[in-house]
């Protein structure tokens, strides 16, 4: 989130190359999450492999 807070700053932006880096770089991961869903679905999974859960907190809340 700060490197689009940075995008977004007019006396010191990111060069523009560096941004669509970041852009490829999210990209592949939104994809890559897309593949996995999908991948759980057709298995009938609950849990992946690539995106580990958020830690339990104390008391079994989430």
């Amino acid at each position: 989130m700060d490197t689009l807070e940075d995008l977004r700053r007019k006396d010191d932006p990111i060069p523009i190359d560096r941004a669509k880096a970041i852009a490829d770089v999210a990209t592949v991961i939104v994809n890559s999450a897309r593949v996995e869903v999908e991948y759980l679905r057709v298995t009938q999974q609950r849990h992946g492999q690539f995106f580990e859960g958020a830690p339990a907190l104390p008391g079994g809340q989430k």
